[in-house]
C-alpha cells in the first residue's frame, strides 16, 4: 500500500492524470512509485524488489540500468543531442539504424521511416496507405481490416485500429473506415466441437466475405500483430497467417504486422512474422527496439510502397509529414547500441531457450483450480482464470478478479499485468531459467492467495 503521507506520492495525486487508470481510484489509493530497476528488477519508493514480469511495458528487453546504453546515450548527447530530418537533412544514428534495420528484416522491406512511438507509427501507416491509393488512382480502397481484442495504439487513427472496448468507449471512436474481425482464439471463440483447422478456415472465410461484401477496390490493408498483446497474449491458429496473406495477395491488399511487441526476439524469433511464415508489405517496430530507454519506432516498407510515395512526393513536391523527433539521434544511437546487445548476448536465442522453460513450468498451472488457459510463446505468456474450467465460464466481471490477482503478485515480489481475468507475463529477454523458475513460483503463490480470497468472499 502507497504511503500518502509520502511527498511524491501526494503530489502525483494532486497534478498527476495516468494513462490507462481510473483516476479517482488513484486519488484514494495512490501511486505504485519506482525508484529504480537493475537487471530484470525494479524497487519501490519503499525499498521492495519486485521481478519485472512485464520488462516494463513489453518493452525492456536488454532489463534495467544496461551502462552500454547509458553510455551511447551520453556519447551521442556530447556530439549531437538533436537533430531532425526534414527536408533531406540526416545524421548517421538515423542512418546507420536504418540500415541495421533494414538488415534484420525480411529481405522484401527496404526503406524506414522513424516516429517515437507505436501509436505515431501505426498513425503514419494510415496515412502512408491513404496517400499511396491515392497516389495510384485508387481513391476509394482506404478501409481498414483489424481484428477484436487487437492493440494498434491510442492516438486518434492507430486507436480506431485497436479493438478493445476501453479504447473506444467515450471517445468517440473508431474514427476511420476499419471492420474488426473475430480474435483468432481458438480455447475461447472456437465453437462446439469445432476443430483447429475449422475454426481457421471459419476466420478465413469471415475475411474472405467481409473483403468481398465490401468490394475489395475499397479494403486498403489489413493489419495485425502476429501473436496479439494487449488483448490477452492470444496465439493464432495453425494456418491463420499464412490464409491471411495469401488473401491479401489474391485481392490486392497490404498486409501489415504491428511487430511492436513481437519484434527483436520476444517469440524467439527475430521477428513474429518469421515465426508464422509471412512477410509483410509493412513492418512496425518499436518497444525492444531501444529497450524503451528512448521514445523510438520505425516502419518498414516494401519497394512497391515506397515507390507509390516517393512518386507522389515527386508530384505534389513533398511527403508531408513527419515528428519533430523522427529519427532523434539520441534514441537512434540507443536503439542501434541495443540491437548489437540483443545480437551479441544472442538474446532472441535465449528467448527461445529460456521460454520454452518458461512455457513449460507454466503449464503446470493449467492444473490450478482457478486456471482455464495458459498459452504463451517464447517469453511471451498469460494465465487466464475462468469460474468453470470445463465450461470455459469466466467470473463476474464486477469482481475485476484479474486486478486483484495482480495484487497478490505485487504482494509476491512480481509485477504482472491484468488483462480481464488473465495474468500476462513479459520478461526481460535477459532473464534466466532459474528466474523463469521463480516468476512462475511467484505466480503460482499469487493464484493460491486468490483462490483463498475468493473462498473468504464466498464466491467459491
Amino acid at each position: 500500500m502507497t504511503d500518502l503521507s509520502n511527498s511524491l506520492a501526494a503530489a502525483d495525486i494532486a497534478h498527476s492524470l495516468h494513462p490507462y487508470t481510473n483516476a479517482r481510484a488513484h486519488e484514494d489509493q495512490g501511486p505504485m512509485i519506482i525508484s529504480r530497476g537493475e537487471g530484470i528488477y525494479v524497487w519501490d519508493s519503499n525499498g521492495k524488489q519486485y521481478i519485472e514480469g512485464m520488462a516494463g511495458l513489453w518493452s525492456v528487453a536488454v532489463g534495467f540500468s544496461e551502462p552500454r546504453l547509458k553510455a551511447a546515450a551520453l556519447a551521442q548527447m556530447d556530439e549531437l543531442p538533436y537533430y531532425h530530418t526534414f527536408t533531406s537533412k540526416a545524421h548517421a544514428p538515423q542512418i546507420r539504424l536504418a540500415e541495421k534495420l533494414v538488415e534484420m528484416s525480411p529481405e522484401a522491406l527496404t526503406k524506414v521511416f522513424f516516429t517515437n512511438s507505436g501509436s505515431e507509427a501505426n498513425d503514419t501507416v494510415i496515412k502512408m496507405v491513404w496517400y499511396l491509393n491515392n497516389a495510384l488512382g485508387r481513391p476509394q480502397k482506404k478501409k481498414f481490416l483489424a481484428r477484436n481484442k487487437a492493440y494498434h495504439g491510442v492516438t486518434v487513427a492507430s486507436a480506431s485500429l485497436t479493438g478493445l472496448p476501453g479504447n473506444h468507449t467515450d471517445f468517440d471512436l473508431p474514427a476511420i473506415p476499419v471492420t474488426h474481425l473475430t480474435t483468432p482464439h481458438y480455447w475461447r471463440f472456437g465453437a462446439q466441437g469445432e476443430s483447429e483447422a475449422q475454426f481457421t478456415a471459419r476466420l478465413l472465410k469471415e475475411i474472405e466475405d467481409t473483403i468481398l461484401a465490401e468490394g475489395p477496390e475499397t479494403i486498403a490493408a489489413f493489419i495485425g500483430e502476429p501473436v496479439m498483446g494487449a488483448g490477452g497474449v492470444i496465439l493464432p491458429p495453425e494456418g491463420y497467417w499464412e490464409g491471411v496473406a495469401a488473401l491479401c495477395k489474391k485481392y490486392d491488399i497490404l498486409l501489415v504486422a504491428d511487430e511492436v511487441i513481437n519484434g527483436f526476439g520476444r517469440l524467439g524469433t527475430t521477428f513474429g512474422c518469421e515465426s508464422f511464415g509471412f512477410v509483410p508489405d509493412i513492418m512496425v517496430l518499436s518497444k525492444q527496439i531501444s529497450s524503451s530507454y528512448m521514445p523510438l519506432a520505425a516502419i518498414l516498407v516494401s519497394d512497391a510502397v515506397y515507390n507509390a510515395i516517393a512518386d507522389n512526393s515527386a508530384k505534389i513536391g513533398t511527403f508531408g509529414h513527419g515528428y519533430t523527433g523522427s529519427g532523434h539521434p539520441v534514441a537512434c544511437a540507443v536503439g542501434l547500441e541495443n540491437l548489437k546487445i540483443i545480437e551479441e548476448r544472442d538474446l532472441v536465442g535465449n528467448a527461445a531457450r529460456v521460454g520454452a522453460v518458461m512455457q513449460a513450468e507454466l503449464a503446470r498451472l493449467a492444473d490450478h483450480p482457478l486456471v482455464g488457459e495458459v498459452r504463451g510463446t517464447g517469453l511471451i505468456a498469460a494465465v487466464e482464470m475462468v469460474a468453470d474450467k470445463a465450461a470455459r465460464t469466466p467470473f463476474d466481471a464486477k469482481l475485476k478478479l484479474g486486478a486483484k490477482a495482480a495484487e497478490f503478485c505485487n504482494e509476491q515480489g512480481l509485477i504482472v499485468r491484468a488483462i480481464g481475468d488473465a495474468l500476462a507475463l513479459c520478461p526481460p529477454l535477459i532473464v534466466t531459467e532459474d528466474e523463469v523458475r521463480e516468476i512462475v513460483a511467484r505466480m503460482e503463490r499469487a493464484l493460491d492467495a486468490t483462490q483463498a480470497w475468493l473462498a473468504a468472499e464466498g464466491v467459491i
